[in-house]
């Protein structure tokens, strides 16, 4: 039995900070997972900018709201949904990510949590697990699933080296050049296509 893992931003949504990063007019929070390779390490430098700033959960869910998926995606999720099993891994957060699991049609997704005050400052986060997703997809495996993973960013790569199959989507020229025997792809038929020719 396949499962298709998923990464959220990048891929099937635009990046949640850097569309933060621009609206509050903080260039800052534009480095994501596809600069840094410690994600504890970016989200804890992420929440001093916001304290810094006085900005909290609304502010952010506030952008969200106006976040789209990009186009294409939600049809092509519909597509992979009708062949195989779906997940989403995610280092998002509950919190940022249910108007867009509305917007793609409420797949699953597997992500974080955020601790807020009742001011609604963020002032932590609980990770489900470590290294989430190289994690997520070892349990599939342990319970029958092969599983075959698409990310774009540094911490896709343990899912995606991981599973029987495993694609760059949308990734940095960095990231391809450092792992030449992933196929990347920047379109979903491409994509599609890939994960097609495994399931068969």
């Amino acid at each position: 039995m396949n499962i298709v893992c998923l990464d959220l931003e990048g891929v099937l949504v635009p990046e949640i900070w850097i569309a933060f990063a621009e609206a509050s007019g903080i260039p800052e929070l534009k480095r994501t997972t596809r600069d840094e390779p410690d994600y504890d390490k970016l989200m804890t430098w992420r929440l001093g900018i916001l304290k810094e700033h006085g900005l909290g959960l609304k502010e952010i869910q506030d952008t969200i709201a106006k976040i789209d998926p990009i186009p294409g995606a939600k049809e092509f999720l519909d597509e992979l949904r009708s062949l195989t099993q779906v997940i989403i891994i995610s280092d998002t957060f509950e919190q940022f990510a249910k108007p867009l699991m509305k917007k793609l049609g409420w797949p699953t997704i597997f992500c974080n949590s955020l601790e807020v005050a009742d001011n609604g400052e963020i002032t932590g986060f609980k990770m489900r697990c470590e290294q989430s997703k190289y994690t997520t997809v070892k349990a599939l495996q342990s319970i029958g699933y092969e599983t075959i993973a698409s990310g774009d960013s540094y911490n896709d790569l343990g899912m995606i080296k991981a599973s029987k199959a495993g694609f760059l989507f949308k990734s940095t020229e960095q990231i391809k050049a450092d792992n030449p025997e992933y196929a990347a792809y920047e379109d979903y038929d491409g994509l599609l296509a890939a994960i097609k020719s495994v399931l068969d």
